[in-house]
């Protein structure tokens, strides 16, 4: 049987650049990958109040939702359970006022990069599934 998830991601992007994520290290899927900021839906909550939270839980940033971009399928395994699970990515472009940020343990670094680079990342096999589906449309 596959589980079904929902997550969302947001786009950060500040004097032109945007913001990626590194997977830590030790993580089981897409370690020392760059990925969007984001993460699972939990129950009973509003796509744009998950971003939110995840968004403040994985950067300290606070953030306005400002519109939808796509969706993307992003399969995986899920680490405790090892079960399959389908996870349908919500894609959405976000607004903070500040750019200082202060990662989570989720995360080994942060930068801010432009399109150009995110798209030789995403070539080069440096981007999470998702992220590299988001801009190598």
């Amino acid at each position: 049987m596959v589980n079904w998830g929902i997550a969302v991601r947001g786009i950060c992007e500040n004097n032109g650049k945007i913001l990626l994520m590194k997977v830590r290290s030790k993580s089981v899927h897409d370690a020392c990958k760059w990925e969007l900021p984001g993460g699972k839906v939990k129950r009973n909550e509003f796509f744009d109040e998950s971003l939110i939270r995840e968004f403040k839980e994985e950067t300290d940033l606070d953030v306005e939702v400002i519109d939808f971009i796509k969706v993307v399928e992003n399969d995986y395994v899920a680490c405790k359970t090892k079960e399959k699970v389908k996870s349908l990515q919500i894609i959405m472009e976000v607004k903070a006022e500040t750019e200082k940020i202060r990662i989570s343990n989720e995360h080994d670094q942060y930068d801010w990069f432009t399109i150009e680079e995110i798209k030789d990342m995403a070539l080069n096999n440096q981007l999470s599934k998702a992220a590299t589906d988001v801009f190598l449309e």
